[in-house]
């Protein structure tokens, strides 16, 4: 029996990358993952079926967040999944994991780039948030993935830290209003994490980034994973309105 044997769990962005991993774990950690995708659905299938086979349980969604109606649309795939699997709508977990980059200086960044940026990273939990709380059991967990870079400086992310900035505010603010209910609400900020990214195929490149932590690596999404899964479980029972730097001390 896992951790999470019998909960259920939302991560958003979980086709690739960090959300995979997430989902992986809590999986393998024995929660009924619903694995959220936007466009990738190929992916989203392959990390179901990862899970399957490692005898874990899971289903995929799709929704596009950041848009008019995205909140409704993802909750009427999940009802409907959680029905299918677990035979009710309730909902123990959320990981608030998408998200999008900006990589756009500030002075080419466009007002409705920033608006997509802070639809999609900022208004978009808020929302699934506020939803989730109309399945969401006392007693349960919320992380909100942020960033590293609302603490080191990147002239060319500005608009994506403001809005990660704005995701920590969600753990200060909901670990307050839901601490009666017994939910406690984190934030995770990963530092630099081994994506999909072509530079990280690139090894000159890859020292440079691994030289900023205090452990001379980058990030593995395994290493955020991780974290993630431990304030998802009963052991992080005492824990809410937390920011945990999970950047493996970059730039200490």
């Amino acid at each position: 029996m896992g951790k999470l044997s019998g909960k259920t769990a939302l991560v958003t962005g979980a086709s690739r990358n960090m959300g995979r991993a997430m989902a992986l774990r809590l999986a393998a950690d024995g929660a009924l993952v619903a694995v959220h995708y936007n466009s990738g659905k190929d992916e989203a299938e392959a990390v179901v079926e990862t899970i399957r086979q490692g005898g874990g349980k899971a289903f995929s969604v799709c929704a596009e967040l950041g848009v008019p109606g995205d909140v409704a649309d993802l909750f009427a795939a999940l009802e409907a999944g959680l029905s299918q699997h677990a035979g009710a709508t309730t909902l123990n977990i959320l990981v608030n994991n998408a998200g999008v980059l900006g990589g756009i200086s500030p002075e080419e960044t466009t007002s409705e780039q920033f608006d997509r940026i802070y639809a999609v990273n900022a208004k978009a939990p808020f929302f699934l948030i506020q939803r989730a709380l109309q399945n969401m059991a006392d007693g349960g967990r919320i992380v909100n993935i942020s960033s590293g870079l609302t603490r080191t400086a990147n002239p060319d992310e500005i608009a994506y830290a403001m809005s990660k900035g704005a995701v920590e505010m969600l753990a200060l603010h909901f670990a307050k209003h839901l601490g009666p209910r017994g939910i406690t609400v984190n934030s995770v900020a990963p530092g630099i994490t081994r994506n999909d990214n072509p530079v990280f195929s690139m090894p000159e490149v890859v020292t440079a980034m691994a030289s900023m932590s205090a452990f001379n690596r980058v990030g593995e999404p395994e290493d955020v994973a991780d974290v993630v899964a431990f304030l998802c479980s009963e052991d992080a029972r005492w824990i809410t309105g937390a920011f945990i730097d999970a950047s493996g001390g970059t730039l200490l």
